[in-house]
């Protein structure tokens, strides 16, 4: 979906397809039929954006096969398909009946993930649509903050620097200039965007700035406004924006609310939570956290239930849970306000990332296919209206 800022400017909406997790690129190619056209057709528009997840084997397969680059455009272009961004973070094994910490490996010092990140680039430079120039990917945020010293710090900064110069190489051969984006997450090297700050000025190249996940943002209660200043003040780009939204506990001390949380602690995917502790003569509160929500939730847990509590699980944008819980909506219309709202925007690709639908309480998942058509749909329609709202105009 584009949509025309009032500067004139194009701004791209899509929704991220790790939601249908595959492996192979004839695993890609079935999303596509049996996920993506439909999402479409239900939007009632000829043309829908999606952001492609590209596991390692996929990626493989296009980059070395200039048939299949070509079979998967001639794909999109044939389902009223366009992709403008991927989506980098995982690498592989997202469908797995786990997940947990394994969608942080290999991290940025291991030479697997510059390998993988250069051939989604070439990928995407293939796929941008014929009146695009300019592409997005999404990345891990460094690593994992465990067993990351110097060293590895070291041969991450090296690895995004050579990516750089391969962008450069890249948009001379082709003429499509594609950006990376780190994406800060609860638990890693870069949890926050200020934490992003420092490694990304120390790199200094545009091609490589940050994502902001609207809901990683609202799990370490940051403010938006204040860290898009600050990503601003230090000249770092918003490269693009996931539009998703955290489970919020305003109570957690209580009975029913724990009880309510209990419901989203699920063996698949990694819940960090946090909540903020007491405030010091500054006015600063400390972030507290755990790195799941099942840990938060145990007897004798380390977090106080004095503040409220954010966790790290994508909740549909347009279906808050029920009481006693609800979504971080507000802050993703904070965000959103400040990327897009004023008289230019800071970022021009915007991606809906609700990839936990099967993660759901067994009683709000998707029972069949047209059921989770209907639930995208649903979302990127919210996401639309936000735009209009803030005065862009939806294009054919």
């Amino acid at each position: 979906m584009r949509f025309r800022h009032p500067d004139g400017t194009t701004v791209h909406l899509a929704y991220c397809t790790n939601v249908h997790p595959a492996e192979t690129l004839d695993g890609v190619l079935a999303q596509l039929r049996d996920h993506c056209e439909p999402v479409r057709k239900r939007l009632g528009r000829d043309r829908l954006g999606i952001g492609l997840w590209l596991a390692r084997d996929a990626a493989h397969a296009l980059v070395t096969d200039p048939s299949a680059l070509r079979g998967l455009r001639t794909e999109l272009d044939r389902r009223g398909l366009e992709v403008v961004t991927l989506n980098g973070f995982p690498y592989q094994g997202f469908g797995a009946e786990e997940v947990k910490y394994r969608v942080y490996s290999p991290d940025w010092a291991d030479p697997e993930r510059l390998d993988h990140t250069t051939s989604l680039a070439r990928v995407l430079a293939g796929l941008l649509p014929d009146d695009v120039t300019d592409g997005t990917i999404s990345t891990l945020p460094l690593a994992w903050r465990t067993a990351y010293d110097d060293t590895r710090a070291d041969k991450a900064r090296s690895a995004l620097v050579t990516l750089a110069e391969r962008l450069d190489a890249l948009e001379e051969l082709t003429g499509r200039s594609i950006r990376i984006g780190l994406e800060p997450e609860p638990g890693c090297v870069v949890e926050t965007t200020r934490d992003a700050i420092a490694p990304l000025t120390a790199i200094g190249h545009d091609r490589i700035g940050v994502c902001v996940d609207t809901c990683h943002l609202a799990t370490s209660f940051e403010d938006p406004g204040t860290a898009l200043d600050a990503l601003t003040a230090a000249r770092v780009p918003v490269v693009k924006s996931q539009l998703s939204a955290a489970l919020h506990a305003e109570h957690p001390r209580l009975p029913e609310v724990r009880e309510a949380l209990a419901a989203f602690a699920e063996p698949r995917f990694l819940h960090q939570t946090r909540t903020t502790g007491t405030a010091d003569a500054s006015g600063t509160a400390p972030l507290l956290g755990t790195d799941d929500l099942d840990e938060a939730l145990a007897d004798g847990g380390p977090l106080p239930g004095t503040a409220p509590w954010r966790a790290h699980f994508h909740v549909p944008l347009h279906a808050a849970p029920a009481a006693p819980l609800t979504s971080t909506l507000p802050v993703l219309e904070a965000a959103l306000t400040r990327l897009v709202g004023g008289p230019h925007p800071l970022t021009r690709h915007l991606e809906v990332e609700t990839y936990t639908w099967q993660a759901l309480p067994p009683e709000l998942r998707p029972r069949a296919r047209a059921q989770l058509t209907d639930g995208i749909a649903a979302e990127l329609t919210l996401a639309r209206d936000l735009l209009t709202d803030l005065g862009l105009k939806e294009l054919p």
